[in-house]
């Protein structure tokens, strides 16, 4: 059996609150890391309280690459992630280290892994006609229908995310064909790298809820409501937006709009990452080959440490920081 010699690369995935940030930067002090957010909220500037960005004093001693690159009028796609992420990964493997990717963007992760499929390009005629139809019915009926013609994109796809909602029936129309299916296609190149998968996966979804529930108290107490505003001053940015659609964002926006009170808001908020983290678990699931841990049960750091050293080598192959 001829022996593997690609370059190492780790991925930390985890549903949101489940502790990805903190074991990545106790890892990046044990092993020759270097870390890489996977994380679709963290590539804006100016979105600092709302996405839970780690704080400047934890990115000075932690690096991590890919965070504050975008500002929040310019969207960012699972295409620009797997730019800037391959050439980050060839420049930490040639410096003799491994890249630790760590998020919960699952899209973004299988983007890099599995390449993009040659989807069509946006159709403005298609869109307008889907968006007069979305007025007449509504959006809710238009992800039932998602779900009749693509049931896997659907599941994924929540029912208020209009632009992913209005793309999944545009491919459809374009191609005859579900964008999941295009998406499986990938682009057939082989991945560059040896990957061990690292999945942060609660067994209890309730402790999860709690403590959603407590980082959207403690944001709301560290100010994550002036910060929308000041994002809402700028006068450039809009709902519409894939920064201002990130969870938590657009509820806000809405109760700053006075569409709902602040209590609404912060039940709203919860609901919304509590649905989040729900697709990020399903995704995980999906995901075979990745090694399954409850982040919650004793002894999560020495489990992890023994899968990388197993991973990585004996310790003759571990560079002194």
């Amino acid at each position: 059996m001829p022996i593997d010699t690609r370059p190492l690369a780790i991925f930390l995935m985890g549903p949101t609150a489940s502790g990805k940030t903190a074991l990545a930067c106790e890892l990046s002090e044990r092993f020759p890391l270097e870390l890489v957010s996977v994380d679709s909220a963290l590539v804006y500037r100016g979105m600092d309280i709302g996405t839970a960005k780690p704080d400047a004093a934890t990115l000075v001693r932690y690096p991590h690459a890919l965070v504050d690159i975008r500002d929040p009028a310019q969207p960012y796609s699972a295409a620009d992630f797997r730019a800037d992420a391959l050439p980050l990964m060839r420049q930490i493997s040639s410096r003799g280290r491994v890249p630790l990717l760590v998020g919960g963007t699952g899209l973004y992760f299988r983007a890099l892994q599995q390449g993009l499929s040659d989807l069509p390009e946006a159709d403005p005629a298609t869109r307008a006609r889907l968006a007069a139809l979305a007025a007449q019915i509504g959006w809710p009926a238009m992800h039932a229908r998602l779900a009749v013609l693509d049931p896997v994109a659907a599941a994924r796809i929540d029912r208020n995310d209009v632009q992913r909602l209005q793309r999944a029936l545009e491919v459809i129309e374009l191609t005859g064909r579900p964008l999941s299916a295009l998406q499986r296609g990938g682009s057939g190149e082989p991945f560059p790298w040896r990957v061990l998968k690292l999945a942060l996966l609660p067994a209890d979804r309730g402790v999860l809820h709690e403590r959603i529930a407590q980082r959207i108290d403690a944001m709301l107490a560290a100010g994550f409501l002036d910060e929308v505003r000041q994002l809402r001053a700028r006068g450039d940015l809009h709902p519409e937006l894939p920064a201002i659609r990130a969870v938590g964002y657009r509820q806000a926006w809405e109760h700053l709009d006075g569409h709902a009170s602040l209590a609404e808001f912060r039940d709203r908020a919860i609901f919304a990452t509590r649905q989040l983290a729900k697709r990020q678990i399903t995704w995980l699931r999906s995901d075979h080959a990745a090694r399954l841990f409850e982040p919650d049960r004793p002894g999560l750091g020495a489990r992890i440490i023994d899968a990388m050293q197993l991973f990585l080598g004996t310790a003759d192959r571990l560079d002194a920081r």
